[in-house]
């Protein structure tokens, strides 16, 4: 029970992310380009973590046929979730001034969660799998909510939403996704490694499919040809971190 309470923390640290990006676009004046460079940083720092922490560890741990099915499975998820919830192209259209603003805040939590429940199911999978808790995921989601947090409340504020309803809607996706690192490990603690790896490579799946979906091109809206420096960056800060730690 101490480690699926330790998941949920972990979990809600890394979702607290978003809670400080709130905060920031909030009470400070952010430029857009400035959100859509950290957008990029971050966006390569959870490609290299996902390659490395979960994708090539569920290989080795129970096998390519288990990992690549279960990354496939996390991608047509993410894919079918978006598509159902139609929270995307909403978002985008807030993003872009378009006057979708003000009904906007619904779709943008639903987005949230979207990318955020598969994050904090690999750090509760993780927990599984390596017996604690991997700080280079943590620091990678870490680092990419805060962007999503940015981005997305200077849209609201700009809607017209009041900050108990902002904080409100941010406050419940921290805490689901805690939840979600927390179920992450107590579904699997017993599980075999061919499972541990396909959940795992689920997780990976789906965070790939929102980084090309979603954060990668917003970033580039906002940076242009310099994305790609600034995902490589990250990208290699993310290694960094990988082979000092292992």
């Amino acid at each position: 029970m101490f480690e699926a309470l330790t998941a949920f923390l972990w979990g809600s640290v890394a979702g607290a992310a978003l809670l400080l990006g709130a905060g920031l676009a909030w009470f400070l004046r952010i430029p857009r380009s400035i959100i859509c460079a950290v957008m990029a940083f971050g966006s390569g720092v959870l490609i290299s973590a996902l390659s490395f922490e979960l994708v090539l560890e569920a290989a080795d741990a129970g096998g390519l046929l288990a990992t690549a099915g279960g990354v496939a499975a996390g991608s047509l998820l993410y894919f079918a979730a978006n598509r159902l919830v139609g929270a995307r192209p909403k978002r985008k259209a807030a993003a872009s001034g378009s006057g979708a603003q003000n009904n906007s805040g619904i779709a943008i939590e639903i987005g949230a969660l979207i990318d955020g429940i598969p994050e904090s199911v690999a750090l509760g999978v993780g927990l599984v799998a390596g017996g604690g808790i991997n700080p280079t995921m943590v620091a990678a989601i870490f680092i990419s909510n805060v962007p999503e947090g940015l981005a997305s409340t200077a849209d609201l504020k700009s809607g017209g939403r009041n900050a108990r309803s902002v904080f409100g809607l941010w406050t419940g996706t921290v805490s689901a996704s805690g939840l979600a690192a927390a179920l992450g490990y107590l579904l699997l603690a017993a599980a075999a490694p061919e499972v541990l790896a396909f959940a795992t490579a689920v997780a990976a799946g789906g965070i790939l499919t929102m980084l090309a979906d979603t954060m990668i091109p917003e970033a580039y809206a906002g940076e242009g040809d310099v994305t790609g420096l600034l995902v490589v960056l990250g990208f290699l800060s993310a290694f960094a971190l990988h082979v000092i730690g292992g």
